[in-house]
């Protein structure tokens, strides 16, 4: 584990961030409906399991949480909206609602079929309350300038002897001089792509350039706490 060296303006959760001085909660590709599209058995059932670790962490966060914003691919399926998701997108609205809190969605390359189901608010890049962040799913270039960018997209995931781990990836000065967040997918049931060993070129996100300038940071939910790993350049023959 390492030093960051800087005071991150977030708080890492659980697959998601805290911005205190925005206001706002951040988590990204949620994938409604990919548990019936992949024919899997889902947790808690295709989409209850989101809806209620997203409960739990407006609770825990209650009341500093004024926007909660999903980084894209809130849905999973390109061609068809599969059956139900409409009334989960429905309860999430409502959760996001009894927090006293507004939802605004950046779609992501999934979110083709958004329109069908959502008349809620959506902008393909969103600004933070503390005018310095910069939301946005990251499959494309930003156009809006920013101090740092918190993107979804690549699901980040650490393998840490034999197991793998969802991990954030914390880039410091690494696109146009911004600082870069990747968050894990907030859905479990993503398998996540295992960053040990990628390249930029590996990514699918233009804003990561240079993967061995990001840290990897990893959850520890029973200490409350984030482990962050030297750069992946620095720390490959670690892992």
């Amino acid at each position: 584990m390492t030093d960051l060296g800087v005071s991150l303006p977030v708080t890492p959760l659980e697959r998601a961030v805290f911005v205190p001085a925005a206001g706002a909660l951040v988590l990204a590709d949620t994938h409604f409906g990919r548990g019936e599209a992949a024919n899997v058995e889902v947790p808690l059932g295709d989409g209850t399991d989101v809806i209620e670790r997203l409960r739990e962490l407006l609770e825990r966060c209650s009341p500093e949480i004024e926007t909660v914003v999903v980084a894209g691919d809130l849905l999973h399926s390109f061609s068809r909206v599969p059956r139900g998701i409409e009334e989960s997108l429905r309860t999430v609205r409502a959760v996001v609602d009894d927090a006293d809190a507004t939802l605004v969605v950046t779609p992501g390359n999934h979110d083709t079929m958004l329109e069908e189901v959502y008349d809620g608010e959506t902008v393909s890049e969103y600004r933070l309350a503390d005018d310095e962040t910069v939301v946005c799913h990251g499959h494309e270039a930003p156009e809006t300038s920013a101090e740092r960018y918190v993107v979804g997209h690549d699901h980040p995931a650490l393998s840490i002897e034999g197991r793998k781990r969802p991990c954030f990836l914390y880039g410091p000065a690494a696109y146009d001089g911004a600082d870069v967040l990747v968050l894990p997918a907030f859905t479990r049931i993503a398998p996540g792509s295992t960053v040990n060993g990628m390249r930029g070129r590996d990514f699918q996100s233009p804003l990561v350039v240079d993967a061995d300038a990001f840290h990897p940071g990893v959850r520890d939910d029973s200490a409350d706490e984030t482990l962050w790993f030297p750069p992946l350049g620095e720390c490959r023959r670690l892992l």
